[in-house]
């Protein structure tokens, strides 16, 4: 008579998984909280008895096959910190079909399980293609611009908003010391929600963005009505890529991998027009990187580690083609193909609300 043993809990039979490697990377604009994902990816992983490597650079690392081990004593304490560990870039791996060919190589031969992809519209849209191609795939969303769809939260948008509400409260004091305008530059390429929610945040008296054509008539008025009223000093907070003119639509655009217009410029310009139709001093200050920069704030150092963990439950579960959210206080899961090609906009009865507040 044979026996056979099995590992029993409340009557269920337990399997023990296979350990599995798993690959993480982060690609385009760093992020705060990006840190604080990967730590959760990394603490869940080896909880499942797997293995994590982390893509140098991005997509980048992939092709260049470079990559480092990560594991709990380097990740330690990291969702504090800003930027990413593992670094980033805005390498595209479907370029091309060479490119993409190479990366499909490339990610077998070196025996990845998985690739969690932390990004945003454009990291998660070549990860949905490649998993189209074969590879299995999870997505976390990243951006500090908010404009990833199917989600209500993106890692480090949080963060980017309180860095520009500040920015704005300090540019206020300079500017009503010497009783002028200051233009902020906020980025935003194709959607307005840094500028919006750091812009009302901070008490910017107008703003601009990209999903509303200017009324430059209508800035015009607001500012001399304030100044009437003897509060002679104004901040006008406006997204990078909105445009001013049909001849800013009309020029030759210089464009990234991913066919991403460089955008820039835009509140030198609208200094110049506002200083030339109020009469009053205008100048101008753009925040670039700053907005990327520095230690994320509470919701940035927990919700990338909720989602993190819930990345690696996919890959465990062999979901693959998929990306982890957040549909108010729960994390879901969505199909990557319903987050590449399209950005989510700022809605206009949104942009109707903060207009009540410009003055």
């Amino acid at each position: 008579m044979s026996t056979r043993k099995t590992t029993e809990k409340k009557g269920t039979k337990m399997e023990k998984r296979r350990s599995l490697r798993i690959a993480v990377l982060t690609g385009g604009g760093d992020a705060q909280g990006l840190n604080a994902a990967i730590e959760g990816i990394v603490y869940r992983a080896e909880y499942g008895g797997h293995r994590v490597f982390g893509f140098i650079d991005g997509w980048k690392g992939l092709l260049e096959e470079q990559f480092k081990e990560l594991r709990k004593e380097t990740v330690r304490n990291s969702y504090s910190q800003g930027g990413t560990i593992i670094g980033t870039s805005r390498t595209n791996p479907v370029k091309d079909e060479e490119t993409k060919e190479k990366a499909i190589k490339n990610f077998k031969e070196l025996g990845f399980d998985a690739v969690i992809a932390i990004g945003g519209e454009d990291t998660l849209g070549a990860a949905a293609k490649l998993y189209e191609a074969g590879i299995p795939a999870v997505g976390i969303p990243k951006t500090i611009d908010h404009d990833v769809l199917e989600t209500e939260y993106t890692i480090g948008f949080q963060t980017a908003v309180s860095i520009v509400a500040d920015s704005i409260e300090k540019l206020a004091t300079t500017a009503k010391s010497h009783r002028r305008i200051i233009v902020v530059e906020i980025m935003g390429r194709h959607s307005g929600w840094i500028a919006l929610y750091g812009g009302l945040a901070g008490g910017a008296n107008y703003i601009l963005i990209p999903e509303v054509k200017p009324d430059i008539d209508d800035i015009v008025r607001v500012i001399k009505e304030k100044y009437g009223r003897g509060e002679q000093f104004a901040v006008i907070a406006v997204a990078e890529g909105v445009q001013l003119s049909e001849e800013d639509e009309k020029k030759v655009k210089v464009v990234d991998e991913y066919g991403h217009v460089k955008v820039g410029g835009v509140a030198e310009k609208l200094a110049k027009i506002l200083q030339e139709r109020t009469g009053y001093t205008a100048k101008h200050v753009v925040l670039g990187y700053l907005q990327r920069g520095g230690s994320p704030v509470a919701i940035d150092r927990t919700t990338p580690m909720l989602l993190g963990v819930k990345a690696v439950e996919l890959v465990e579960n062999g979901e693959f083609g998929k990306m982890v959210a957040m549909k108010g206080s729960k994390v879901v899961v969505v199909d990557l193909k319903k987050v590449s090609g399209g950005i989510k906009l700022v809605p206009k009865d949104l942009y109707e609300f903060a207009r009540l507040f410009f003055d």
